[in-house]
């Protein structure tokens, strides 16, 4: 079986938490090759509830050996530091690094969604814009780079109860300016997004 992993992040808009890559390989190619499974489309453009179902039929097919994914987020602090287009870089290497060796033991095809890239060494990539729509390997990596970050800001939602990160997961709503405005920037917010 060809080894197809499917790359996307979510998080490169938000002025507030990290921004987070998937690589996701299937294992099984029955699997691979099911059509229905387009209709888990664009993370984002499914319901959260559609998502979060999704994501416990993925840890399913992993615990079964069916696929496998890595996941990888890179923090406010560093998006600062070197920027959005080199953070989402350094995720998406260090999330098919992990993967590879783990799950592939030929070179494996990567497709990227929108405008991503892989590093050079790897021959096989084609970055497809809308890849997360017409790619089922891409929505994969979709669903599960968005619930994972989304979890991971309503956990922050807990410690920094009045920026309501449980709602917006860090994108820039007016409530979530307000707040910052009342209460003043957390270690969670991107100074360099941010020009209050």
């Amino acid at each position: 079986m060809n080894m197809v992993i499917g790359i996307d992040e979510v998080g490169r808009g938000p002025v507030a938490g990290p921004v987070t890559v998937c690589a996701f390989v299937f294992l099984d190619e029955k699997l691979a090759k099911k059509k229905n499974l387009h209709n888990s489309k664009d993370s984002k453009k499914l319901t959260e509830k559609k998502r979060n179902e999704w994501f416990v039929q993925i840890r399913q097919w992993q615990k079964e050996g069916k696929c496998d994914f890595v996941v990888t987020s890179v923090s406010a602090q560093m998006i600062d530091k070197i920027g959005i287009v080199p953070s989402i870089q350094k995720a998406l290497n260090m999330s098919l690094k992990k993967l590879v060796p783990r799950s592939c033991q030929l070179e494996p095809h990567i497709l990227l969604d929108g405008g991503l890239k892989a590093p050079k060494e790897y021959a096989h990539q084609k970055t497809i814009i809308k890849g997360d729509e017409k790619e089922s390997v891409i929505a994969m990596a979709s669903i599960v780079a968005k619930v994972t970050r989304d979890g991971y800001m309503r956990k922050m939602a807990t410690k920094y109860p009045e920026y309501g990160f449980e709602k917006h997961v860090g994108y820039g709503t007016k409530a979530h300016y307000e707040a910052i405005k009342k209460y003043g920037m957390t270690p969670l917010h991107r100074r360099t997004f941010l020009r209050i």
